[in-house]
């Protein structure tokens, strides 16, 4: 009869610590107590466990790898996130793979097919729809660990993440305190981010409660938000809000620079606000309000949620993580002449037509 091959696990359950305990003093990849140290080596002993760099992955029957998706490593956000995650996987033995999608669903699924078939054992994702993904459905079919980033959590799949809502809440208070009524959530990829969507319920939520008018749901191509003149033709349309909250940061610095082109200075015709926090906005001209998140915080926790399931511990939805709603120079009262009471118009009259060329090709951030 064959006899079964010894496993790390199996060294560290007779250790009585977690495989990535094992891992890391067996492989001497990172620090770990004498005490702790001294069990793991007694126990690989004692089970005739070898610990041989090429065949670990086969004797643990693991790849040591985990696969991460992330919509753009062009954003700080989630370029923090990753950063996060790599910090909290060192000394552990696993090696990140990571692709990004370009905020495009079959892009996500072709990426999480692609890492499957590399043999990872768990997958840590930011993505359009994860509740609607064939492809990271097939994948938890098979058992693989899966964590989420950044997404409100999905039923079966616990997110380190920002409670969208109660953070678009907080902005609708600002607003209301700043003495804006009319304001508008301006949104890309409205219909396939859940993100933005609970971003907007958060924000329309407030807005109700506190007797305000419905924020106008301004939603905007890729050609719009990468081309200036685009977005200042659809700000046009919208001439008595005053104050726009945009589902990211970056949609919140083009903003401010189409309201230039509509002869708008920000924030005293147009008071602009943001999502995300990153470090640009601090250094602009007119420094950006927003909602600060912590992504490094977030790719940490999603990093660890990640590898107690790898360990075989359960993992139980944490709390959503902190924010702070940072005040910057973007959001004030609407100036006299633009008070937002019905008395007078919310944009100065001289505002210039915009004019579009429809063949202008989008600037790719």
């Amino acid at each position: 009869m064959r006899t079964q091959r010894v496993t790390i696990k199996d060294v560290a359950q007779k250790a009585g610590c977690g495989v990535a305990t094992a891992s890391r003093v067996l492989n001497r990849s990172g620090s770990s107590s004498p005490a702790v140290r001294d069990r793991v080596e007694r126990a690989a002993r004692e089970l005739g466990f070898s610990f041989r760099a090429i065949g670990r992955a086969l004797q643990s029957r693991r790849s040591m790898t985990i696969g991460c998706l992330v919509p753009s490593l062009a954003n700080p956000v989630f370029a923090e996130a990753v950063q996060g995650l790599q910090d909290a996987l060192s000394g552990t033995g696993y090696q990140l793979l990571i692709a990004s999608s370009g905020y495009d669903a079959a892009a996500d699924d072709a990426a999480i097919e692609t890492l499957v078939s590399k043999g990872i054992d768990g997958l840590i994702v930011t993505m359009v729809d994860p509740g609607d993904s064939p492809a990271l459905a097939r994948a938890r079919s098979r058992d693989i660990p899966t964590v989420l980033m950044f997404h409100d959590p999905v039923a079966g799949i616990p997110s380190a993440y920002v409670d969208n809502a109660e953070a678009a809440r907080t902005v609708a208070r600002e607003c209301l305190r700043h003495g804006h009524r009319r304001t508008g959530f301006l949104a890309l990829r409205f219909a396939s981010s859940d993100r933005s969507r609970n971003r907007y319920a958060g924000f329309l939520a407030e807005c109700r409660a506190r007797a305000l008018p419905d924020p106008v749901l301004i939603e905007l191509s890729e050609a719009e938000a990468n081309t200036p003149e685009k977005l200042a033709a659809l700000l046009s349309e919208h001439s008595d809000v005053t104050a726009i909250f945009a589902s990211n940061d970056f949609l919140a610095i083009a903003v401010q620079k189409a309201a230039r082109l509509l002869g708008l200075s920000v924030p005293e015709h147009l008071s602009v606000v943001g999502f995300d926090g990153i470090e640009i906005g601090r250094l602009l001209d007119v420094p950006l309000a927003t909602v600060e998140t912590a992504p490094g915080r977030m790719g940490r926790r999603a990093a660890e949620m990640l590898t107690d399931m790898l360990q075989g511990r359960g993992v139980d939805q944490p709390p959503s993580l902190p924010f702070a709603f940072r005040s910057g120079a973007t959001l004030a009262a609407p100036c006299p002449e633009t008070r937002d009471d019905d008395q007078v118009a919310a944009r100065p009259s001289s505002v210039p037509p915009v004019q579009t060329d429809p063949d202008t090709e989008p600037k790719r951030g």
